[in-house]
Protein backbone atom coordinates (compact mmCIF):
# COMPACT_ATOMS: atom_id res chain seq x y z
CA UNK A 1 0.00 0.00 0.00
CA UNK A 2 1.28 3.44 -0.95
CA UNK A 3 1.70 6.15 1.68
CA UNK A 4 0.81 9.65 0.52
CA UNK A 5 2.64 12.60 2.08
CA UNK A 6 -0.32 15.00 2.11
CA UNK A 7 -0.36 16.19 5.72
CA UNK A 8 3.41 15.97 6.26
CA UNK A 9 4.25 17.81 3.06
CA UNK A 10 1.67 20.52 3.68
CA UNK A 11 2.97 21.06 7.22
CA UNK A 12 6.56 21.33 5.97
CA UNK A 13 5.62 23.71 3.17
CA UNK A 14 3.61 25.92 5.53
CA UNK A 15 6.55 26.10 7.93
CA UNK A 16 8.94 27.21 5.18
CA UNK A 17 6.45 29.71 3.71
CA UNK A 18 5.86 31.18 7.16
CA UNK A 19 9.61 31.68 7.63
CA UNK A 20 9.93 33.48 4.29
CA UNK A 21 6.77 35.59 4.53
CA UNK A 22 7.56 39.15 3.47
CA UNK A 23 10.37 38.23 1.09
CA UNK A 24 10.42 39.86 -2.32
CA UNK A 25 8.55 38.32 -5.24
CA UNK A 26 8.14 34.56 -5.39
CA UNK A 27 10.63 34.03 -2.57
CA UNK A 28 7.74 34.38 -0.14
CA UNK A 29 5.07 32.61 -2.20
CA UNK A 30 6.41 29.56 -4.04
CA UNK A 31 7.72 26.68 -1.97
CA UNK A 32 10.82 25.92 -4.01
CA UNK A 33 11.97 29.56 -4.15
CA UNK A 34 11.00 30.00 -0.49
CA UNK A 35 13.04 26.98 0.52
CA UNK A 36 16.11 28.36 -1.30
CA UNK A 37 15.61 31.74 0.35
CA UNK A 38 15.15 30.13 3.78
CA UNK A 39 18.31 28.03 3.49
CA UNK A 40 20.30 31.06 2.36
CA UNK A 41 18.95 33.26 5.16
CA UNK A 42 19.67 30.61 7.80
CA UNK A 43 23.22 30.29 6.45
CA UNK A 44 23.67 34.07 6.57
CA UNK A 45 22.32 34.34 10.11
CA UNK A 46 24.62 31.56 11.37
CA UNK A 47 27.64 33.09 9.62
CA UNK A 48 26.89 36.64 10.73
CA UNK A 49 26.42 35.73 14.38
CA UNK A 50 30.11 34.83 14.30
CA UNK A 51 31.05 37.82 12.16
CA UNK A 52 29.33 40.16 14.64
CA UNK A 53 31.81 39.16 17.35
CA UNK A 54 34.72 39.96 15.03
CA UNK A 55 33.22 43.30 14.05
CA UNK A 56 32.57 44.34 17.64
CA UNK A 57 36.11 43.44 18.71
CA UNK A 58 37.46 45.49 15.79
CA UNK A 59 35.29 48.44 16.88
CA UNK A 60 36.48 48.19 20.49
CA UNK A 61 40.13 48.13 19.39
CA UNK A 62 39.59 51.20 17.18
CA UNK A 63 38.02 53.10 20.08
CA UNK A 64 40.76 52.07 22.51
CA UNK A 65 43.43 53.08 19.99
CA UNK A 66 41.87 56.54 19.55
CA UNK A 67 41.61 57.08 23.30
CA UNK A 68 45.13 55.76 23.91
CA UNK A 69 46.53 58.18 21.31
CA UNK A 70 44.95 61.04 23.27
CA UNK A 71 47.04 59.85 26.23
CA UNK A 72 50.19 59.65 24.10
CA UNK A 73 50.28 55.86 23.69
CA UNK A 74 49.77 53.56 20.75
CA UNK A 75 47.28 50.71 21.10
CA UNK A 76 49.96 48.03 21.30
CA UNK A 77 51.98 49.92 23.94
CA UNK A 78 48.80 50.54 25.92
CA UNK A 79 47.82 46.85 25.93
CA UNK A 80 51.41 45.83 26.76
CA UNK A 81 51.44 48.28 29.68
CA UNK A 82 48.16 46.86 31.00
CA UNK A 83 49.57 43.34 30.86
CA UNK A 84 52.71 44.46 32.74
CA UNK A 85 50.57 46.21 35.38
CA UNK A 86 48.34 43.11 35.79
CA UNK A 87 45.24 45.10 34.88
CA UNK A 88 42.79 42.53 33.52
CA UNK A 89 40.17 44.64 31.76
CA UNK A 90 38.86 43.25 28.50
CA UNK A 91 38.56 45.32 25.34
CA UNK A 92 34.79 45.73 25.67
CA UNK A 93 35.15 47.33 29.10
CA UNK A 94 38.12 49.47 28.03
CA UNK A 95 36.16 50.73 25.02
CA UNK A 96 33.17 51.58 27.19
CA UNK A 97 35.46 53.34 29.66
CA UNK A 98 37.06 55.37 26.87
CA UNK A 99 33.65 56.63 25.71
CA UNK A 100 31.77 57.10 28.98
CA UNK A 101 34.56 58.13 31.36
CA UNK A 102 37.61 59.59 29.57
CA UNK A 103 39.22 60.71 32.87
CA UNK A 104 39.21 57.16 34.23
CA UNK A 105 40.60 55.86 30.93
CA UNK A 106 43.36 58.49 31.11
CA UNK A 107 44.30 57.22 34.58
CA UNK A 108 44.43 53.64 33.31
CA UNK A 109 46.55 54.81 30.38
CA UNK A 110 48.87 56.62 32.77
CA UNK A 111 49.36 53.41 34.76
CA UNK A 112 49.99 51.49 31.53
CA UNK A 113 52.56 54.09 30.42
CA UNK A 114 54.41 53.94 33.75
CA UNK A 115 54.81 50.13 33.56
CA UNK A 116 56.82 50.13 30.33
Amino acid sequence: MRVKTGFTRRRRHKKVLKLTAGQWGTRGRLFRRSNEAMLKSLFYSYRDRRRKRRDLRRLWITRINAAAHLSGLSYSRFIYGLKQANIELDRKVLSDLAIRDPQAFAKVAQIAASKQ
